[in-house]
């Protein structure tokens, strides 16, 4: 499986499945009770349950996890590693992919999308009940379906990557049609039908959600040869403050003015993200190193070539007797 595919798995592993979880189970761990000593006990409850599933985790990392694969995965991961320098500073990267203009455009706009998601998803439990009163469970499984929507499209987006590696096209198009489902979602949330919310939520979660491993392949494309972690922590930096700023922001709209005024609000600013990966430059770098060329070889071709040329003399011996 070639690198866009590997990370639209990771982006549902990592995120969406938590995240779908953390959408289902809540609600029914801990019910809408007005008793507090009964609410503190559920509460507890799923705390427990939550610590004990990040302590086999994390027991999980420690044993499984390697650092670094035996052979790079990639002609471009080979040449990368040929040329890290032993001295560099993680500092001094950190400057470098910022007088990366195209970087820095992503950055923001990657923020601006996965920020408004993190709001939207902490404040849809509030926005649902306000118009639907006594719906937490289906809160939590509208919830549910903007995940596995978004899974959905993760893995679509990457297939697609992987076979076209459109990706600044496929990162435009992808943004604009998470701009049109936001807007349809607004304008739908309040008609009174829930199952209307459910296919808009679902579908504005299928392009929102789709953009993340776009946006983390697009980095590693625009800084290459840069550590990925590099290029991916700075994303996952953008993403939880402009997440802060936006749950932050809207839920004060939302208790001011209403939901339709706070959804307007990431509205605006997905479309000024939209606006903004306009401008980024498609410079893929890591695929230009990936083009075959003698300089940078994978160690299996290596071997295989050296096996073959060992065998060599042989056979011309052997014509020769």
């Amino acid at each position: 499986m070639r690198a866009d595919g590997r990370s639209a798995i990771g982006v549902c592993g990592r995120w969406e499945l938590g995240i779908a979880i953390g959408f289902l189970v809540p609600p029914v761990l801990v019910p809408n009770i007005e008793d507090q000593d009964k609410l503190a006990y559920h509460i507890s409850i799923m705390f427990y349950i939550i610590a004990g599933v990040a302590t086999l985790l994390f027991i999980l990392v420690i044993i499984v996890f390697k650092e670094k694969p035996k052979h790079p995965p990639s002609r471009a991961q080979s040449l990368s590693y040929a040329l890290a320098s032993p001295d560099a500073s993680y500092l001094s990267s950190i400057v470098r992919v910022f007088k990366n203009l195209n970087f820095v455009l992503l950055i923001i706009t990657y923020g601006l999308n996965a920020g408004a998601f993190y709001a939207l998803s902490t404040l849809l439990n509030r926005m649902v009940i306000l118009h639907y009163p006594g719906e937490e469970v289906n809160a939590g499984r509208i919830g549910l379906t903007i995940v596995i929507a978004g899974m959905l499209g993760a893995v679509i987006s990457g297939i697609w990557l992987d076979r076209s590696k459109t990706y600044k096209e496929t990162t435009l198009v992808v943004y604009i049609m998470t701009v049109v489902g936001m807007v349809v979602y607004t304008l739908t949330l309040n008609l009174g039908y829930l199952w209307v919310v459910f296919i808009t939520a679902g579908t504005m979660g299928f392009f929102m959600t789709g953009y993340l491993p776009l946006g983390f392949e697009f980095a590693v494309e625009l800084t290459y040869p840069e550590s990925e972690g590099i290029s991916s922590g700075l994303l996952n930096v953008s993403a939880q403050v402009f997440g802060i700023i936006f749950t932050i922001s809207q839920g004060q709209i939302i208790d001011s003015y209403g939901t339709m005024p706070g959804n307007i609000f990431l509205c605006v600013f997905l479309t000024l993200g939209a606006a903004l990966t306009a401008f980024i430059k498609a410079d893929l770098r890591r695929q230009k190193a990936n083009k075959e060329t003698p300089e940078n070889k994978l160690p299996e071709e290596e071997e295989e070539e050296e096996s073959n040329t060992s065998k060599a003399p042989t056979t011309v011996s052997e014509e020769q007797l």
